[in-house]
């Protein structure tokens, strides 16, 4: 393993990012073509969203993304993961591309190598067009096939210059608050209903995965989010609870790409080996199609049993006497050390090499954030510690480069290094921002 370079007890070669998504920085919804998704829909809904906010104009990144670009080279990273809305590729879903939609991210592709930034691109991240819902979303086996053609035009168009993809965001939380809870676009309360949603995800990214490769692709990633699971209290009933809600949070949407198979789901009723909507040939698509895993990290779960005739086996506690960010998430840097030295320690030979695609918090909306410094130097070091433990880790993208529409929460929390005033679209770094290029520059964490 190579030797560390800094105090953070990061390797050399060390990638820093930050990361956004295009639903939450776009806007420009209607502009050049670009269709309806789900979110577009949602937000319409009265009481979907609090006090009924929309990602209609959100950051106006689609005008000015050039500023964003200039802020991001102003930071020093040497990468950038954003997310392509497929709807502004394929306004339905499906068909040929929209030119307008691809020449937006050309663009920025191009502005960001010539400040030698790598574009690291998400092909989805919870933004379906709102035709293939209507369709049966990721409930319907054809969307996964839907999604291997998107993948295949964006990939003819910036592939010679792309090399690293991340083909989902997150697709246990888009299956459980989108499809399970309702709380998130499209909607649905299905529960274990939406088991399918996220088995067609995991299939459209082994689909993808060979056209991405094809097109010159060195590394793809699916990012997680992962979090370290601890039981209530020792009780049996608790440790069994805490065993079931880890596998369904961190092992059903990463042992099918890592180890080729589904976790037991006996938990939930469900034979793994005879999951209806699995066909044969599923899971040798899926399975080693990642060169790389992405975890995006925010917090730790308690969890204590659930109530005999709950149709959970689990439910989620509080974790106490920590600090707390703006969104009341639990403040837990070491948390971060344990989801990766357990993942090296479950995975063992089948885990490759990880980026932290996501970690970030949300504070006060003012331009001094001494809360974000004090979470991200607790959670580099947390990542140098992994390091230093053997797992093979290599970059770490800030969530988030700028203030956004935060999904169900509309702009109530920022999660930014660089505050955005939503009435004027001004961009104003905060304190973390000039911390983070400084320690970046120099390579120290105080």
């Amino acid at each position: 393993m190579t030797s560390p370079t800094t105090p953070w007890d990061l390797p050399a070669g060390f990638s820093w990012g930050t990361a956004t998504a295009a639903y939450q920085i776009e806007g420009a919804v209607t502009e050049d073509g670009r269709g309806p998704s789900v979110w577009d829909t949602f937000c319409a809904e009265p009481g979907r969203v609090r006090d009924g906010h929309t990602g209609a104009i959100a950051c106006d990144h689609y005008h000015r993304w050039a500023e964003d670009v200039a802020l991001l080279a102003d930071l020093g990273v040497d990468a950038y993961r954003f997310s392509i809305a497929w709807s502004r590729i394929q306004p339905a879903g499906r068909g040929r591309p929209n030119p307008a939609g691809l020449d937006f991210y050309d663009r920025l592709v191009d502005a960001l190598i010539e400040r030698g930034i790598t574009p690291t691109p998400t092909l989805f991240h919870w933004d379906l067009p709102q035709a293939l819902e209507d369709e049966g979303g990721w409930l319907a086996r054809d969307t996964a096939a839907r999604f291997a053609d998107y993948a295949e035009h964006v990939a003819a168009r910036l592939g010679d210059r792309v090399r690293t993809w991340i083909t989902l965001n997150e697709p246990f939380i888009h299956m459980a608050w989108g499809y399970a809870l309702g709380v998130h676009a499209p909607g649905h309360t299905l529960l274990l209903d939406a088991l399918p949603a996220a088995h067609h995800q995991l299939l459209g990214h082994g689909l993808a995965a060979p056209v991405l490769r094809a097109a010159g692709a060195e590394r793809i990633l699916v990012a997680n989010n992962l979090t370290p699971v601890r039981a209530a209290s020792d009780s049996a009933e608790d440790r069994a609870a805490a065993a079931a809600y880890d596998t369904l949070h961190n092992r059903l949407l990463t042992d099918p790409l890592l180890l080729g198979r589904y976790p037991d789901l006996s938990a939930y009723g469900h034979d793994s080996t005879a999951l209806p909507f699995v066909e044969p040939g599923d899971l040798d698509l899926i399975g080693g199609s990642l060169t790389g895993l992405g975890v995006n990290y925010y917090n730790p779960t308690v969890i204590a049993a659930g109530a005999p005739d709950a149709p959970l086996p689990f439910t989620i506690g509080e974790i106490t006497g920590v600090p707390r960010t703006a969104f009341d998430w639990p403040v837990v840097p070491e948390g971060l050390t344990t989801l990766l030295t357990g993942l090296g320690a479950y995975y063992a030979d089948a885990l490759p090499p990880i980026w932290i695609t996501e970690n970030g918090c949300s504070t006060a909306e003012g331009y001094d954030d001494p809360e974000r410094i004090a979470f991200l130097a607790g959670h580099i070091a947390a990542v140098g510690a992994a390091h230093k433990a053997g797992i093979d880790v290599r970059g770490y993208f800030v969530w988030s480069l700028l203030d956004n529409f935060e999904w169900a929460e509309g702009y109530h929390q920022r999660f930014g290094l660089v505050h955005v005033d939503f009435a004027t679209g001004t961009r104003t770094p905060r304190a973390s921002y000039r911390w983070l290029r400084e320690r970046i520059g120099a390579g120290r964490p105080e």
